[in-house]
């Protein structure tokens, strides 16, 4: 780590990710929508500093299967530990959620459930087909885990054909280990790869985060792997460290750098790209 990124880390966020905290009645509103219907949402249990406005919003990315990891990736501030058992009534009060919400567009992910036979698919299946049975049913984006060594799993979720089909490749190939023990970077890159094989009813995307020590000329490599294996949809934001016992933020980039890196990603063939400090991927996912 340079002098110059502990200095950054030891003096706190840039003035660019500083964000308000929420406290908006439309904010409180989705909060207790959330509470009232037993859901979690990964916009609380990731710490995302994005909550209030997209919460302000009346946005939100419901986190289904519990709110515990079988996992440990050192980025990231969901708990890690033994789930309980899948909750079966979870998907009607989804559903419920989203039609009290008015949602048009909807994010669905999960925690990783490496306890599960098919790793939770058949639940994510179960979600997506209550939730078009609303009578004005969202379009909806899935965010998945990679359902590794689940064999059929990813196929199940693809075959209710979500709108939008993500899974995050998170960091650059050198940094699996450190951040993302229990995957596989290349795993990852066929998961998407899948996605983008599942038809015309459902658009890839996938999303990296910057500073957790990578190159740009790593980061460029991501990219071009992504758009390789068929990824359409692309966010880039900026790590911002849970606490002091997660990976270290290395560097924060600048908006003028993630400004570039959204250009460059554009002039590669992406369709839609998110590149700014607090873009995550699920925020303005609607857009």
């Amino acid at each position: 780590m340079s002098k110059n990124s502990k200095t950054q880390i030891l003096g706190g966020k840039p003035h660019w990710l500083k964000v308000k905290a929420p406290s908006s009645p439309a904010y409180l509103k989705v909060r207790n929508i959330v509470q009232n219907n037993a859901l979690h949402t990964v916009c609380e249990a990731a710490s995302c500093p994005n909550v209030g406005q997209c919460w302000h919003e009346g946005a939100a990315a419901f986190m289904i299967l519990g709110d515990i990891c079988t996992r440990h990736c050192t980025f990231c501030d969901v708990t890690t530990g033994r789930p309980g058992p899948v909750d079966e009534k979870e998907p009607e009060r989804l559903a419920a959620a989203v039609k009290t919400m008015e949602l048009e567009h909807v994010v669905i992910t999960s925690v990783d459930r490496d306890d599960l036979d098919d790793g939770g698919a058949s639940h994510f299946a179960n979600c997506i087909m209550t939730i078009r049975e609303l009578d004005s049913p969202p379009t909806i984006e899935v965010l998945t885990p990679d359902f590794r060594d689940k064999n059929g799993a990813l196929e199940e979720v693809l075959k209710q054909q979500p709108e939008v089909f993500n899974h995050n490749i998170e960091t650059v190939p050198r940094l699996y280990q450190k951040v993302r023990p229990a995957a596989s970077y290349n795993y990852s890159l066929k998961v998407l790869e899948q996605g983008a094989s599942a038809g015309d009813g459902t658009t890839p995307k996938s999303g990296i985060m910057l500073g957790l020590g990578e190159s740009r000329e790593e980061v460029v490599e991501v990219l071009e792997d992504l758009h390789r294996v068929g990824v359409a949809y692309l966010t880039i934001g900026q790590y911002i460290r849970p606490s002091l016992t997660h990976h270290p933020v290395v560097k924060y980039w600048s908006p003028d750098e993630f400004i570039e890196l959204g250009k460059l990603s554009k002039k590669i063939g992406f369709k839609r790209v998110e590149s700014h400090p607090l873009a995550r991927s699920s925020f303005h996912a609607k857009k």
